[in-house]
């Protein structure tokens, strides 16, 4: 039960270096900034799609007549 518990945690300073290590090793140094940059696109493409409205919803105009 307390291993389940320990994996769940936030990664510590070693985890985040071992982290970094392996991912330097599977992608190399020159992919890095075009992954980040991709990564970076995505996330704003996101906030633009939560934040804008739907073209099928209908305003509603509040009426106390």
């Amino acid at each position: 039960m307390k291993t389940s518990i320990l994996l769940l945690g936030m990664p510590g300073g070693w985890e985040l270096v071992a982290i970094v290590i392996v991912v330097l090793l599977l992608f190399g140094g020159r992919k890095i900034p075009e992954l980040m940059k991709g990564l970076g696109s995505g996330i704003k493409e996101f906030k633009k799609a939560t934040k804008e409205e739907l073209p099928n919803e209908e305003k509603k105009v509040d009426t106390d007549e």
